[in-house]
């Protein structure tokens, strides 16, 4: 968001309150009571159609704007569609905290990137659950809308976007069956009848990964990206969000996409949004932040700023966070640029919305009214927050170090992560009800624990280092807690580097000379180039921890100590430094080439520094199939049994059964990740693709447990060079795990390829 609005938004952090107190329309007493809006009995669209009928001109254009002010005479208070609910009910224009007491905190849960590395499905709706719960609770006090701008989809395709915390990572699969789950929760269900719990909304639509880099931001940025490319990479993560989790809001993106911007699109938010995948008319489409103004301003796609306001509600932009809409769409009225018509439909997406929430009906017969403040959080939902962070903590280095044994006493907890509070939140966060940091968690899990800074995320000076050896010299182990933050990696902030910033691998060789047990506690949305300590002897173990939210230091320092086992997985790749001399972030291809290595784990020829799904135990597994696969497959016979109910792409190749055996001593979980290459389809091939996924828990040493890991057609399919999907004769190689495979299957696909789906073409182009 632009700076003057990214100040607006932070006040309420700062102390400063907008004074917005949420009310819902008299449906009783009010100028309402007679108006259809108020008649439950009457579908959404007709009610909504009810009131939005009434509404002058002037009243229609005031009220296309996120902070709408209603309509006094109608008896319709104002409301604020811009309420943020990333990883926990967060500060922004619809979200007040209270100074004390009753909704002065909200459950903090950790970053999406942490989420999204737990590779847990069910743990993401439960989450989403309760973060809904507590934002109905807040609303319900006048404290926060019944929408939220949440989840951040765009897939984490390079490593120095600034935005990258706030997703669950790079695999399009892998953030597919994320936000399904997550809207679920979110919402209250898939499609929820009678009421909404909450309206989710995904964002950035469309190939949205820049912020500011090289001179060109993301308010400018043309993103040039190819048929192939959206269907495979860009748009799946939107897919599931609208066709199959049935989101209720979609946010268009500040960039724009083959020439023209995101919120002025009507491919995207007419042919593809609605048109290809169903967005129907009780949902709606908001800018992002002034992204309306860019049109004109920054895109300079038009000539006046009638003409960008017009291009946008008429594409399909129902919202404008800003104020654009309510400037000037008033001239590209008189103008006849637009029309009444253009404006109710915008206005009766919203108003649907809103009555599918309960925004009209009676309190008493909406279990979702009820909720208070002795619904926010709660123990379960603070074990949750733990939870989370435990199972999305990855080991990525360990050299029998860890755990801890009962001999280390005395820590020194070193570096400018090490005493962190805030910092553990990340961004679009909200007020926690407790932050622990590791130095806290290391206190709090018995050990004698000296805490000394040594340095800065990305200062210079050494001055701090001598107390921070003779802290290490003292003590029976060493951890050191650093890597990037908020200062270096944000929104409107991309890094140019993923190097270590400032001194701080100097720092670790300092207490690497001490000789005692070295731990690396490595944090951040994006990775640095681990290679220093990877390949150091004198650096034992390594565990990257993202922003691990209210519960961060106890969840490490359960792991350091044994207390519980590590299992997360690396939902992004880990680049060596070089990287970012070799592809600009303007460059939105995934394939190699001449002037690209290759984005993500499918496609980078290099070799990385640790891999996508890469993440160690403390103990050891084997895995086999629970029965062998079979090694052949008909593609017509796939197709001919496929359900007419759902689309072609979620139907079933087969679901492949495994035995995953704890041949260690220490009870773990373990993440199945399941993947797929081979040589179908057009060169280049991928080096692999993830297909299916799941965590078993708690296995005990000697143990066995199964899993059972659906594969669907889409998962499997390619894009042509037009963005259509097909499932495509020859040999394929599944294979469990990553660097060592744990298993392998090989199975041949034969018959004719078939399309399974078929991406709209733009006409315009």
């Amino acid at each position: 968001m632009p700076l003057l609005r990214y100040l607006l938004w932070l006040a309420p952090c700062l102390g400063v309150s907008s004074g917005l107190v949420f009310t819902f329309p008299d449906c009783v007493n009010g100028p309402l009571k007679s108006n259809a809006v108020c008649d439950s009995t009457q579908d959404p669209a007709t009610r909504a159609k009810a009131v939005i009928s009434l509404f002058t001109d002037d009243e229609l254009m005031a009220n296309t704007v996120n902070l709408s002010p209603g309509v006094p005479r109608l008896g319709l208070p104002s409301y604020e569609w811009w309420s943020e609910a990333l990883h926990g009910v967060a500060w922004s224009p619809g979200v007040t905290f209270a100074a004390s007491g009753n909704f002065s905190s909200a459950t903090s849960f950790p970053q999406p990137i942490t989420l999204g590395s737990a590779f847990d499905d069910p743990l993401v709706k439960a989450v989403a659950e309760v973060i809904s719960t507590e934002a109905r609770a807040f609303s319900n006090f006048g404290r926060a809308g019944l929408n939220y701008f949440t989840p951040n989809i765009n897939p984490f395709k390079d490593p120095r976007w600034g935005r990258g915390q706030e997703t669950p990572g790079e695999d399009p699969h892998h953030i597919s069956q994320y936000v399904l789950r997550l809207i679920d929760g979110i919402q209250g269900g898939i499609d929820p009848k009678p009421y909404f719990k909450t309206v989710a909304d995904c964002k950035h639509y469309a190939a949205y990964d820049l912020e500011d880099w090289g001179g060109i931001d993301r308010f400018s940025f043309d993103a040039q990206v190819s048929n192939q490319d959206l269907s495979e990479y860009y748009l799946p993560p939107f897919q599931s969000c609208v066709r199959d989790a049935k989101a209720g809001s979609v946010m268009c993106s500040y960039n724009s996409v083959n020439g023209v911007p995101s919120c002025a699109n009507s491919y995207l938010l007419q042919t593809i949004l609605r048109d290809h995948w169903g967005f129907t008319d009780d949902r709606w489409v908001t800018a992002d932040c002034d992204a309306v103004n860019n049109i004109f301003s920054a895109h300079n796609f038009t000539s006046t700023y009638a003409e960008a306001v017009a291009d946008a509600l008429k594409a399909g932009t129902d919202v404008d966070c800003g104020n654009t809409y309510a400037e000037h769409l008033p001239e590209a009225l008189s103008q006849s640029l637009i029309t009444r018509t253009d404006l109710e439909r915008a206005l009766v997406r919203q108003y649907t919305s809103l009555v599918r929430l309960g925004y009209f009906d009676p309190p008493n017969v909406q279990p979702y009214r009820q909720l208070n403040w002795s619904d926010v959080n709660l123990p379960d939902a603070q074990q949750l927050a733990y939870q989370v962070a435990l199972e999305g903590i990855v080991l990525l280095k360990n050299d029998g170090t860890l755990p801890f044994n009962t001999s280390v006493k005395t820590l020194a907890v070193i570096g400018p992560w090490a005493n962190a509070t805030t910092q553990m939140q990340g961004n679009y966060q909200g007020l926690a009800p407790f932050l622990i940091s590791p130095l806290q968690g290391a206190i709090n899990a018995g050990y004698q624990a000296t805490f000394v800074q040594g340095t800065t995320i990305s200062g210079t000076s050494t001055a701090g280092f001598a107390a921070a050896v003779a802290a290490a010299q003292s003590a029976d182990a060493v951890i050191f807690a650093g890597g990037i933050d908020n200062t270096v990696e944000a929104e409107a902030r991309d890094r140019t580097t993923i190097v270590w910033p400032g001194v701080q691998l100097d720092l670790i060789s300092a207490l690497e000379a001490v000789g005692k047990p070295l731990v690396v506690l490595q944090f951040g949305g994006g990775q640095v180039d681990d290679s220093a300590l990877k390949n150091n002897q004198t650096v034992n173990a390594i565990l990257w921890a993202g922003y691990p939210g209210q519960s961060g230091g106890t969840a490490i320092f359960d792991i350091l100590s044994g207390k519980a086992s590590p299992a997360g997985r690396l939902s992004i790749t880990q680049y060596p430094a070089a990287y970012t001399d070799q592809v600009p972030m303007t460059n939105m291809s995934l394939r190699p080439s001449a002037t690209n290595p290759g984005r993500t784990y499918k496609w980078y020829q290099g070799t990385p520094v640790f891999e996508f799904g890469h993440g160690l135990h403390y103990t050891t597994f084997n895995v086999g199939w629970q029965r062998t696969p079979p090694t052949q497959y008909d593609i017509a016979s796939l197709i001919a049994n496929a359900s007419s109910a759902s689309p072609l792409d979620l139907a079933l190749l087969d679901t492949f059964n495994i035995s995953v055996q704890n041949t260690g001593e220490v009870t773990s979980d373990y993440v199945a990740l399941l993947f797929v290459n081979g040589t179908a389809g057009p060169a280049p091939q991928p080096n692999k693709q993830l297909i299916a996924y799941t965590r078993l828990h708690e296995i005990a040493g000697g143990t066995t447990s199964n899993a059972s890991l659906s594969v669907t057609l889409g998962s499997i399919a390619r894009a042509d060079t037009a963005g259509n999907l097909w499932v495509y004769n020859g040999s394929y190689q599944l294979n469990i795990d990553t660097g060592p495979v744990l298993l392998s299957h090989r199975l041949e696909l034969v018959g004719q390829p078939a399309q399974i789906s078929q991406l709209p073409q733009d006409e315009t182009m």
